[in-house]
């Protein structure tokens, strides 16, 4: 994939010299628009900082060191209750569409054209999901069609920047290049959604231990052979792309998003001998310096803000696309740990949808303030769209987030009987709690969570068990049949798919059809 950052650094320059409002529309370029970064990290668990998201501080919080994160939610908003999808591909696309993944099919995570990674299940066959991703422009096969988010921005005049994971699109596919997505420069964005390693010293590629090619990432040619890990040599880059929009007075979108602290889980050598003292065990060491160099580059793309005097006029956005790996299966074993939260990446339980979010705003977001409504991922697009002074554009699709603007202007607060829902007809492959095709929703504090295989249900109460230790579904069958008739009601406006019961040939029950017998 061709890596066009100093192309597109001159076309910004040569942009701005042709007079862009003309370009882009009159009142887009005003220099008062804010910058927004999206610092996205992938597989941090809600626990994985020293910035403590929980009622209280915990064990986990003293072993990891993220001074950059405490500064950051100190300068802003730290969401408590911050959710995305269960694995990566479906959060990716919900933010860059604002649609529910039961909307958008994308229900699990894509890399070859035309190939599920669901695996065999004893009773239950998988619906044709999206697994080719996101597409721009129709015609190609099992994708969803949809305006990105970037093209949104770029149309409101914003210089859009693509830096790190894409996981959008499959292999052979418009969606696995973020210049089709409407990013105006990429770098090192695929299909995969790993890295074949983290280490220039092994070209992050995968070759080194005989794995799979299609990981390697992409133009970062320069630091091939040399000791530096993935993390900086990508921030390194994402600093240097950011000189020509502020150069050229154009407000820019930074699409920050690390492979860390994905697998392979390897030594950042600058921080690890610090976790190894600690006797941490050597997997989670090595976990807990990806977690500290992350932290790091977060640290200097502040540091780059404030050095170019666009500090203040520029919006950081921090959070996770999915737990952190808790659970087990496929060879792998955890490197971190949830607790409170029950299980991790691929669960359906709060370690696996639960993330750390933080959003600084300078001059309208209240510094060191928390905010305890809850938020989905698909709410990031409305709300940055809202940001960047295009509130209401003109997309292809139909769009399920709501902006949280209100919440940082203080303005407003969400409804009371607002839901929240998510919806995986797939299998993931680790094992443990909450892991399984399902569809969930959350409305106020109470949590249904609906396992196709077995008709099963769990009935949570997050208030009094955010550890989802006891399944109250027995004790509350009124209760799960209002819940399970609310979840209906969205699968079927969605028309989301489900899976097919061997058994019967047919497709699994609605929710509400299985609660009906409830007693």
């Amino acid at each position: 994939m061709p890596d066009r950052t100093m192309l597109d650094r001159r076309q910004f320059v040569r942009m701005a010299g042709m007079g862009m409002a003309g370009l882009c529309g009159a009142g887009f370029l005003s220099s008062a628009r804010p910058n927004i970064l999206v610092f996205l990290v992938d597989d941090l668990g809600w626990q994985d900082l020293s910035e403590p998201f929980g009622a209280r501080r915990s064990p986990f919080n003293d072993r990891y060191r993220t001074p950059n994160v405490e500064r950051l939610a100190r300068e802003g908003v730290k969401f408590t209750q911050a959710y995305a999808c269960a694995v990566c591909s479906p959060t990716r696309v919900s933010l860059m569409t604002g649609m529910n993944a039961a909307r958008h099919r994308v229900t699990n995570w894509t890399l070859r054209r035309n190939e599920s990674a669901d695996g065999a299940h004893p009773t239950l066959i998988f619906p044709e999901w999206n697994v080719n991703g996101l597409s721009p422009t129709p015609g190609i096969e099992r994708t969803v069609v949809a305006t990105p988010l970037p093209a949104v921005l770029r149309d409101a005049g914003y210089a859009t920047i693509h830096c790190g994971k894409a996981h959008l699109g499959a292999v052979g596919t418009p969606g696995q290049n973020p210049l089709a997505l409407g990013f105006d420069v990429n770098i090192a964005g695929h299909a995969a959604g790993g890295p074949g390693s983290h280490l220039g010293l092994h070209d992050f590629s995968a070759d080194w231990r005989k794995g799979d090619r299609v990981w390697d990432v992409p133009g970062l040619d320069e630091y091939h052979g040399k000791d530096v890990f993935l993390t900086q040599a990508l921030t390194e880059r994402a600093v240097a792309a950011l000189d020509a929009p502020i150069a050229a007075h154009r407000p820019f979108f930074l699409y920050m998003s690390h492979y860390a602290v994905h697998a392979p889980i390897e030594a950042d050598d600058r921080f690890v001998r610090r976790y190894a003292d600690a006797g941490l065990d050597p997997i989670e060491a090595r976990y807990a310096s990806m977690v500290e160099g992350m932290d790091r580059s977060l640290g200097d793309l502040m540091a780059c803000l404030d050095r170019k005097g666009v500090a203040d006029n520029t919006i950081v956005i921090f959070m996770s696309d999915n737990g952190g790996l808790s659970a087990t299966g496929r060879g792998g074993e955890p490197n971190t740990h949830n607790r409170p939260l029950s299980s991790g990446k691929g669960s359906a339980h709060e370690g696996g949808i639960r993330e750390p979010m933080i959003v600084k705003w300078p001059g309208v977001a209240r510094p060191g303030s928390i905010e305890t409504t809850p938020v989905i991922i698909e709410d990031f697009f409305p709300a940055l769209a809202e940001m960047a002074g295009a509130a209401k554009p003109r997309v292809l699709q139909a769009v399920d987030g709501v902006s949280f603007v209100p919440l940082l202007r203080r303005t407003g607060s969400a409804p009371k009987d607002r839901a929240l829902f998510w919806h995986f007809p797939n299998e993931w492959g680790p094992k443990g709690p909450g892991i399984g095709a399902s569809s969930t929703v959350r409305l106020g504090d109470w949590k249904l969570i609906y396992y196709h295989a077995g008709r099963r249900f769990e009935l949570f109460d997050l208030a009094h068990d955010l550890g989802e230790t006891t399944n109250l579904a027995g004790a509350h069958p009124d209760k799960v049949r209002a819940l399970a008739s609310r979840l209906t009601q969205h699968l079927t406006a969605v028309n989301a798919q489900m899976p097919v019961e061997k058994a019967t040939g047919r497709p699994v029950p609605w929710p509400a059809e299985a609660a009906a017998g409830l007693r």
